[in-house]
Parts: C-alpha cells; structure tokens; sequence
C-alpha cells in the first residue's frame, strides 16, 4: 500500500519546525586532567627515561641538597662511618707492617702506641678525624708512614666536614621554607572594574620581615594546536598585570589585589562565564622576591584551573584601621561576595557597552526593589508591633474604665432618669 500523505505539509510538521529552530551551543563537560602546578607551589612534572645520568654526579652539592632529608643523613652517617673504616685499616696495616701488634713489642718504638687490634685502630681513626685526644692512644716519630696518614685523614675530614655541613646549612636555608608564609587566595574572580572585565587574586605574607622587590607574574596554560596541525601540550601565555611599569616591583606590606585586565592581548579575550567553565585552561601565578633577612631569592607559586574561578565575584576589605593602627584580619582573606558582572566575553563587552549598562541598571533596580521589599517588611513589623502594643493597652485600661452611675431626682412632671457616669 501506498503511504498516506498528511494534510499538515512536511515543513510546517514536527520535524520540519525542530530542524529549523535555532540551537543554543551546546558546551560539553571539562574532563578532568591533571594541573602543572599544585596549590602548594610543586611541580606536577616526572621526569622519565633519563639517560644520562651522570650528569648529576657531576654536581654533588647540589644532588646532596636536592635529595630528601632520610637520604641526606644516610648518606651523611655512612661517609664518615666510611672514612672512620678506611683510615682504621690504614692504621691497621701500618702498625702490622712495623710490627706493632706483637705481643712482645716494646713501648716507645710503636707508630702509634696501644694500637694491638683493629678494634683500637678504629678508636684511633675516630679520634683523629674528630680531633678528640683521650690521651691512651698517640702516635710517634718513629714511622714516617703514620705522619703521612695523619696528614692525609685530617685534610679528608676537613672535606667531608665542609661538604656535609654546608649541605644541610643549604637544605634547612631553602628559599621555599620563606615561600610558606606567602599565601594565596583560594580562588580567582572575574569582575568589572573601572568599566573593564579583569581577572583578580589577592596575596599576602604573613610575616612582619618584608620580601624586597617583590614581583608577580601571570601565565596561561593550555594545551593548543597550531595552523600547521603542531601540537603544543604545554603552551604558556604571559598575562600583563595592572601593577605592571617599568620596575613592576611590589610593596608587600598588606594583602595586595593583583587584577589583570582582559584586554585584546589577553588569552581570556573570547572566553563567556560559560566557556570558561567548560575550558581547560590554567592561570599560573608566580611571587618572587628578596628575603630581608637572609638575603635568598624566594619564589612561590599557585595554580587555578577554571573550577577555582569565580565570575562575578569581588574581594571583601580585610584592612580596617583601629586606633590609628591598621589591622589585617586573615580570617577573611579568601572571602568574595557577588556583584553585578556580565556573562559575556571581553570581546562581547567591547562591541556593545551597552551590555554593561544594563547590567548595571538591572542591578541597580533589584537593589532597590530589594530595599523596599526590607523597609516595607520593616513597617509591616512595627506596625503589627504598634498594633499589639495597643490592643494589650486596651485590654489593660478596660478594668480601668469607671462604671455608669445613674441618679433619680423628682421633677415637677413626674420622674426623670439622669444617668451620670
């Protein structure tokens, strides 16, 4: 049979109206992968497949301090239970050699008195190398030899003394042990400010000493491809910072507000409150500085991803003056609260300003209306209060109330009904 064709034309059915309609874009989920930088300021960086690795023995110093501190007293006990060892056997060979561990040898011809086993030539390798004298044990001019080791094992001891010292002075003077009281909001914010869209943070340092020629530095990271099909897994952005002029050094005395405006040269030009969302980028913050103290460059460093971005969001003052002294509370450092702000792009926001105008304006009536909504509650409160308040008063006074009294008095008619309260 043949298909019965309907009354309703193809274009104006069902089908036909769905395919014409016009769609939204549709934003798929971000999937989850990993960040280059933790919030901590480490690296999310292995290194694999490394070849030559002889390249870091050829600076041990800075192997040594690089290395964990398990790994650093391992290496620093079995060097000198090492060097002790060595030197004891060489102590050792020099008393057999000149015969000084027979048992009818004579004191005053020895290399090194009471030297009679390794034992006691351990003993005396250690009080060498550590300059202790315990006095039982000495050595004399009758073997050249032995001189010879004692100079050689001091000048060694001196080495390991200065290379082991000086590593863990390094290690418990590292530049990041300063970086941990610098601190970092836990968010960013995207708000307007002075008519511009800008990307915001806020840092602090928790310590009175200040950090000298402070400096901060922005950068996206994105993974991007090429005209040519070149796929860059790790592309950096440098982003420009307001503070930035010729020295774009920072007076880190209170929390600062870092903004970056998003401009034509900025990487978060094209990017909605919706496709930021859904983006896979990450804003790199880098603090380095001078310690005052110590003199040491320090740097420390934060990421966030496009969830630790809030559009439409402000700082909250956490600098207050209370009795000609400015205070700083900590306990709001991270706080935001949410203000008028378009969720459009940059781009969107310099082709029509008027998007902005009426943002503003609509939230300038919901502020208001907002207002009345309070005052007009308010009113309804005190009134009902009002009412309250008279009505108890009422039922209070009604005891109060005299009671009519009524009087008769003749008349020349008859009687009449005065009634007098």
């Amino acid at each position: 049979m043949l298909a019965r064709k309907s009354i309703i034309p193809e274009e104006f059915g069902l089908p036909g109206l769905v395919s014409r309609m016009p769609r939204k874009p549709v934003f798929r989920d971000r999937v989850n992968k990993a960040r280059f930088i933790a919030k901590n300021g480490s690296c999310n960086l292995a290194h694999k497949n490394i070849r030559e690795q002889g390249r870091f023995l050829q600076d041990v110093f800075t192997t040594l301090v690089d290395l964990k501190w398990r790994f650093t007293l391992v290496i620093f006990t079995t060097t000198f239970v090492s060097s002790w060892l060595l030197f004891a056997m060489s102590w050792w060979l020099v008393a057999f050699a000149h015969g000084d561990l027979e048992p009818e040898r004579q004191n005053g011809t020895e290399c090194v008195t009471d030297v009679k086993s390794f034992t006691s030539a351990f003993l005396f390798s250690i009080e060498v190398q550590v300059t202790i004298g315990f006095g039982g044990r000495m050595i004399t001019e009758q073997c050249p030899t032995a001189i010879t080791v004692l100079i050689l094992q001091n000048i060694v001891g001196l080495i390991i003394n200065a290379v082991m010292l000086g590593c863990i002075f390094m290690k418990t003077a590292q530049s990041n042990r300063r970086a941990e009281t610098l601190i970092f909001s836990r968010h960013a914010v995207i708000a307007v400010r002075n008519n511009r869209l800008c990307f915001m943070i806020r840092i602090g340092d928790l310590r009175k000493s200040m950090i000298i020629g402070a400096t901060v530095r922005l950068q996206v990271v994105r993974k991007t491809t090429t005209p040519e099909g070149e796929v860059i897994p790790i592309h950096q952005i440098d982003v420009q910072t307001e503070s930035a002029v010729a020295s774009n050094n920072l007076f880190l005395l209170a929390p600062l507000i870092i903004c970056h405006v998003i401009d034509k040269n900025s990487p978060l030009y094209d990017l909605s409150a919706m496709e930021l969302q859904c983006s896979d980028l990450e804003v790199i913050v880098i603090l380095e500085g001078v310690v005052e103290t110590t003199g040491i460059t320090t740097q420390a460093r934060t990421s966030y991803v496009s969830e630790e971005i809030q559009w439409g969001h402000r700082f909250v003052p956490i600098v207050t003056e209370e009795e000609g002294v400015y205070s700083v509370d900590y306990s709001k450092f991270g706080n935001t609260v949410k203000v008028a702000t378009p969720r459009c792009s940059a781009r969107e926001l310099d082709e029509k300003p008027s998007i902005l105008i009426q943002t503003l304006q609509k939230s300038e009536l919901s502020h208001q209306n907002s207002l009345r909504k309070r005052n007009s509650m308010r009113r309804n409160n005190s009134m009902r209060k009002g009412a309250g308040s008279s009505g108890s008063l009422r039922r209070n006074n009604s005891g109060l109330i005299s009671p009519k009294v009524q009087f008769f008095t003749p008349s020349e008619g008859g009687q009449n009904l005065n009634a007098v309260t």
